[in-house]
């Protein structure tokens, strides 16, 4: 079992330390794993109007609740998609994902991405002149759509919102232009890809990160991270698996992280936690030194984004840059 511990966050509410994922699970998947998950102790669980599934979730949660836990007893995120970032779009797809879970509320509602569309034709609005590429909107900024989140609070349908995604100037811009903080930041955060100086500066201004893909993964064709020599190392002196040293590895540097799994053995395995030395921690993180690699960049999607976020050397290409405000 996980050690069971809660991670306070800077609105007094707790978020469990391991969640499980439900991105990239295929159709009819879903559901089995969320009972499996909650069966077995999970308390946290991540979802999104995008991985089209929120509908199997709920399913799940009629046969967990309150036969196995109360709500009150589950930590539910799930995340606002580009396509509503405006105000009336934004509250509509809330309802609906409160609708699809058969919830009256959730934990922790996140931006997705600080990436805008045009509302109205679906989640991936193909552009009017731009074979290949989404319509972006290039109008509403992130603090526009912050502040449809704090509106979203305010109806108690959420009990915090956060941010997905986001690097420092974008936290910066929220804070310094309504004063409010975000709950979390969730991030891809892995050996590979430490984010030293965000990590940082979330921790100073009281933003929690929950750290996505914590075992890496394979979209560029790079070994998977569980295959790593170092990593295989540690999990075999522990007697633990590499994907519970890199769940570990996560938790080491104070993250909640949510791997994920549809797979029982796995759901159960990464469940169980165990507890690095300083030592087998510097030796995870020696894998990312020179070997930066950050997997889940937008503008080699398909569609493509055609929009910069991350300073990567990937995005060079990108004719569009975030609006802050």
């Amino acid at each position: 079992m996980s050690f069971g511990k809660l991670v306070e966050l800077n609105t007094g509410a707790t978020i469990p330390e391991i969640g499980l994922g439900t991105w990239l699970s295929k159709p009819n998947e879903v559901e089995s794993a969320v009972e499996i998950a909650v069966r077995n102790g999970y308390r946290h669980l991540d979802l999104a109007r995008i991985y089209r599934n929120q509908d199997e979730v709920g399913r799940a949660l009629k046969k967990v609740i309150p036969s196995v836990v109360t709500r009150e007893q589950l930590f539910i995120t799930s995340k606002l998609w580009n396509c509503s970032h405006q105000q009336g779009p934004a509250e509509a797809e809330l309802d609906e994902t409160l609708e699809q879970l058969g919830l009256t509320y959730l934990d922790l509602y996140l931006v997705h991405w600080p990436v805008a569309f045009e509302p109205g034709n679906g989640l991936a609005p193909a552009h009017p002149t731009k074979e290949g590429e989404v319509h972006l909107d290039l109008k509403t900024s992130l603090v526009d759509t912050w502040k449809t989140m704090i509106k979203l609070k305010e109806t108690g349908k959420v009990k915090a919102i956060g941010v997905s995604n986001f690097t420092i100037e974008h936290i910066k811009g929220l804070i310094d232009a309504t004063g409010i903080v975000p709950a979390v930041n969730q991030i891809e955060a892995h050996p590979l890809l430490p984010q030293d100086d965000l990590v940082a500066y979330c921790k100073q201004v009281g933003v929690h990160i929950t750290a996505y893909s914590p075992l890496g993964n394979n979209f560029v064709g790079k070994p998977m991270l569980t295959e790593n020599a170092a990593v295989k190392e540690v999990a075999e002196k522990l007697g633990a698996t590499p994907a519970q040293v890199l769940v570990a590895w996560g938790t080491y540097r104070g993250y909640s992280v949510i791997p994920k799994s549809v797979q029982e053995g796995r759901i159960i395995s990464n469940f169980k936690q165990v507890t690095l030395s300083k030592g087998d921690y510097e030796k995870v993180t020696a894998i990312g030194v020179g070997n930066f690699e950050r997997f889940n960049i937008p503008i080699r999607f398909q569609p493509k984004w055609d929009i910069g976020l991350f300073n990567e050397e990937l995005e060079k290409i990108a004719t569009n840059q975030v609006k802050i405000a």
